[in-house]
């Protein structure tokens, strides 16, 4: 037998042993000594081939990465309704779509500027998909316009409808502007292009109160968090949930395991 398959095996058998010792006999199945020879042996083999922690690594990480899916999937099955059911939520797309793709975000966060032209991209390419746009404001006690820009797209929504919402959203992220460099200039533009007019102060703080306990439920940390999932029927293998920047390609991926 070759030394690494020996190597392999001792190293098998020991965790297999160990294993078995541990849940049905307190007596140790090697002398310490022993142990201290295989634990040398272990790490020489280790270290001579160090695909091994990479290859153990990588699938930490994926074990990881699906508790967490299916972790996120369980909290958006749970609230299911508050995510495609809000009417004063800006949407865009049929409202018979069979899947929805919901974006929190903030227009002040830079993530978020960089996932706008790669969802603008999906919207032409999906317009059979209904896109909900959860306003979440994250920032807003460090940039004032953070909450002011979100507020004045829920004005849009509610004065001009989806399409002028829409034309709203792209153009605050088409100026470029993040983390605190958006103007009340910037934001009055903006709406202006979308057609909207000012006709008083509105009280959107309830709906932004309720995105903000939403997204927490959801267990999203920050923005942006995209949730792509069928309208009905949802299951935990065809939702997806991404907490972070993402591009084009992933989400149409999540549409298509959303469809299935």
């Amino acid at each position: 037998m070759k030394l690494n398959t020996l190597t392999s095996f001792i190293v098998t058998t020991y965790i297999c042993f160990n294993s078995v010792a541990q849940a049905s006999a307190p007596q140790p199945v090697f002398t310490p000594e022993q142990e201290a020879r295989i634990g040398e042996i272990a790490a020489e083999y280790l270290v001579s081939h160090p695909e091994v922690l990479v290859a153990v690594s990588q699938k930490l990480q994926a074990q990881q990465k699906a508790r967490q899916q299916l972790q996120f999937a369980v909290r958006v099955m749970d609230n299911q309704m508050a995510l495609l059911n809000e009417a004063d939520t800006p949407a865009f797309g049929p409202e018979n779509a069979r899947v929805a793709v919901i974006e929190f975000f903030d227009y002040q966060c830079v993530h978020c500027s960089s996932v706008a032209p790669e969802l603008e991209k999906v919207m032409k390419t999906h317009p059979d998909v209904r896109y909900i746009f959860k306003e979440w404001p994250i920032f807003a006690d460090r940039w004032e316009n953070s909450r002011a820009a979100a507020e004045r797209g829920l004005s849009v929504w509610k004065q001009k409808g989806a399409e002028a919402y829409v034309t709203y959203h792209n153009a605050i992220y088409a100026t470029g502007k993040n983390e605190g460099n958006l103007t009340k200039e910037d934001i009055n533009r903006a709406a202006a292009k979308a057609g909207w007019h000012n006709t008083g102060k509105d009280n959107f703080t309830p709906l932004l109160e309720k995105n903000d306990a939403l997204a927490r439920a959801l267990g999203l940390t920050g923005t942006p968090g995209i949730i792509v999932m069928p309208v009905t029927g949802t299951t935990p293998k065809n939702i997806t949930v991404i907490p972070g920047a993402v591009s084009e390609q992933s989400i149409t991926t999540a549409i298509s395991k959303a469809h299935m």
